[in-house]
């Protein structure tokens, strides 16, 4: 289910860029938008501030109709420092600003995309569109946790799609 949760990366991220082109982090040297897929980047026990961080929980699956349904439950965590300029004593509207963004990003309508395989992007082609749709559910937001001088939160959200034949 890579292209499920590759598709989903790429609607997260672009609907970021899009709400606000000001939420960027760099990662090795590349300045992006602040979302990264933990399986995706080099281990490091370091987390970005002001960055979200989708993480794929175990995955299930409902065989009962005519294409296997999957369900792809992840945690998008974040964290933040509050600002410089405030000396971190706005944390809590920092975290406050970051639970806004992606409560708007996961409610945008539609709540699906057209399902790509995003290998041929490693020979220079074009995604390829597949048949099926992702989808996914209500985010649900788990307490502030406090960890030294920052502020986080985890959101949980499943994402669902139609397991293609041959797809992984």
């Amino acid at each position: 289910m890579q292209n499920a949760k590759d598709t989903f990366y790429e609607v997260l991220r672009n609907r970021i860029a899009a709400l606000n082109p000001g939420r960027t982090t760099v990662v090795r040297g590349i300045t992006r938008p602040a979302i990264l897929v933990e399986e995706n980047e080099l281990p490091t026990e370091f987390h970005l501030p002001d960055c979200f961080r989708v993480r794929w929980l175990q995955m299930s699956a409902d065989a009962n109709g005519c294409m296997p349904l999957m369900m792809l439950p992840c945690a998008i965590e974040y964290e933040t420092p509050g600002t410089s300029a405030n000396g971190g004593m706005d944390r809590g509207r920092t975290l406050a600003a970051l639970d806004g963004e992606l409560l708007a990003v996961l409610n945008q309508w539609p709540q699906s995309a057209q399902k790509n395989n995003y290998t041929p992007l490693s020979n220079g082609q074009p995604a390829a569109p597949m048949a099926a749709n992702i989808w996914w559910g209500e985010p649900a937001f788990g307490a502030i946790e406090v960890k030294q001088d920052r502020l986080a939160r985890t959101v949980t959200v499943v994402v669902m799609s139609y397991q293609e034949a041959g797809e992984l």
